[in-house]
């Protein structure tokens, strides 16, 4: 009988890859708790109604990738595909639109039945965050360059570029649609079929088709500068003027986009050459009305979101492990006081282990296979004084000294080894 292999388009977190993952999770914490977010966490599947009518039924992700399905009461369920609906669900379900701003981050799985292929799984990962009440562009200004210092924390900074657009006010984005719509109509029967669909519902989404007759087209058709009015070009220059403030250099991209009719002003992508063709690393924009989608006032808010997996292949080094300190008790009549021994190196924030079995050249031996940088050995005489033997693995040198001594001597060993 073959082994059991996991599903296709999942993958296991073992070793060095998970060091990887709770590396970019633990930074991203860091960094945006600096700014002032707290952690939230949603469950990982919803009523399909939160993402039906957040990402629409012209999307992708919607009409071809979400894992729904119905549940013994009848009630139809989605895995969550992306963070940002399930966040706001969150406010508005707690009783928070009227304890603005909030700041949130959060980290998880997110589920979509897409092709796998390097760096996207159908269960993947994502790092985000929302800044959910400010209007200003001041605060979309502050949440890219909070994006930028996740990127900048993890070295990765000098990897990627920052693509910036406008998506202009609603008044702006009807008159641009306009236009659209009478560009690609001339061109119909060339559009692909499902672009065909779009023309008809949404016809933004045209924008960010990924076939090549689409692709084509896309590159003479209307670009919303033409169509912006006064207070989408001065939210459009002051959230320019604050980006630079911040130090976070950007290249406009026209072409940048969001499909959705709560999306509005600021979109922006962080990409890097080193993936291939599906560069982006971290992206998101402003979305005002999303909130109110969930049955809330609306709401302005920013945020973005960052492919765990992708942000992990991009490390070049792998975070340290700490090596363990290996607690030998020599004889069986030592086990009882080694005990004592690994609950203070523990409790002290040692990571400290101790073979359950093998006689005293097979417990060193998996000293060394661990990689530990200290073994502690106490037998009946050490028992006696209240002492331990310390050996450091790394120098050879052995030393007795009192129990109540033995975190400070390994630390000042790892110290000087550090110096």
């Amino acid at each position: 009988m073959s082994a059991v292999q996991p599903v296709r388009g999942t993958h296991d977190l073992i070793g060095e890859e998970q060091r990887r993952h709770a590396h970019v999770i633990e930074t991203a914490r860091r960094i945006t708790g600096t700014y002032g977010f707290e952690e939230w966490s949603t469950p990982i599947f919803e009523d399909t109604g939160v993402f039906a009518r957040s990402l629409g039924d012209t999307s992708d992700v919607v009409s071809k990738e979400m894992y729904t399905f119905t549940d013994r009461g009848g009630e139809s369920l989605t895995l969550r595909p992306e963070g940002t609906a399930a966040i706001c669900r969150a406010l508005v379900t707690n009783g928070l639109t009227q304890s603005l701003p909030q700041k949130v981050f959060y980290a998880g799985p997110m589920f979509r039945y897409e092709r796998p292929q390097k760096g996207r799984y159908r269960q993947f990962h994502q790092i985000g965050a929302e800044l959910i009440g400010p209007a200003e562009p001041l605060a979309d200004a502050e949440a890219i360059a909070m994006g930028r210092d996740v990127l900048e924390a993890l070295g990765l900074v000098d990897e990627v570029r920052l693509e910036l657009n406008t998506l202009g006010d609603v008044a702006s984005r009807t008159a641009w649609r306009d236009a659209l719509v009478e560009y690609f109509s001339d061109f119909r029967d060339r559009l692909s079929e499902d672009s065909q669909v779009r023309l008809e519902k949404n016809p933004l989404r045209i924008l960010d088709s990924k076939a090549p007759a689409d692709q084509e087209l896309v590159k003479d058709a209307p670009t919303l500068e033409r169509y912006l009015n006064d207070e989408s070009r001065r939210f459009w220059d002051e959230l320019r003027k604050s980006l630079d403030a911040f130090g976070v250099a950007y290249q406009e991209n026209p072409r940048i986009v969001r499909g959705l009719d709560y999306y509005s002003h600021t979109a922006f992508e962080f990409v890097t050459a080193r993936l291939g063709a599906q560069g982006t690393v971290l992206a998101g924009g402003r979305y005002d009305g999303l909130v109110a989608e969930m049955g809330g006032p609306r709401t302005p808010a920013i945020g973005w979101a960052g492919g765990i997996e992708r942000l992990a292949m991009m490390l070049d080094d792998t975070p340290a492990v700490v090596a363990p300190v290996v607690v030998i008790p020599a004889g069986d009549d030592a086990q009882i006081a080694a005990i004592a021994v690994l609950n203070r190196l523990r409790a002290a924030g040692v990571r400290a282990e101790m073979g359950y079995r093998g006689n005293m050249r097979k417990r060193m031996e998996r000293a060394n296979k661990v990689g530990a940088s200290h073994v502690v050995i106490l037998g009946e005489a050490e028992i006696t004084n209240g002492t331990v033997q310390l050996r450091n693995l790394g120098t050879g040198g052995q030393i007795e000294i009192v129990q109540a001594d033995l975190v400070g001597a390994i630390r000042s060993d790892r110290s000087g080894e550090a110096e």
